[in-house]
């Protein structure tokens, strides 16, 4: 039983060891891709959501800036 922990260990380390080196070379590559976006296409679309999100929201956020700064005259 202690044996196959033992080797279980050993595999989920070498594992970890390796896909870190991968990960590593890809991160450190100068391919003027930048590192947000080395990920691959998820990194892409979470990218693209958030700056849609950020910017539409910063955009909504000063339209009621204006229109709470300029109320419609009561008449």
């Amino acid at each position: 039983m202690l044996r196959n922990l033992l080797a279980l260990r050993q595999i989920g380390q070498r594992t970890i060891s390796t896909t870190s080196r991968r990960e590593t070379k890809l991160f450190q590559e100068d391919d003027e891709i930048p590192l947000y976006l080395k990920g691959g296409i998820a990194d892409v679309l979470l990218y693209r959501a958030t700056m849609v999100l950020t910017i539409g929201g910063t955009a909504y956020a000063m339209y009621q800036l204006a229109v709470a700064a300029f109320p419609k005259k009561q008449e």
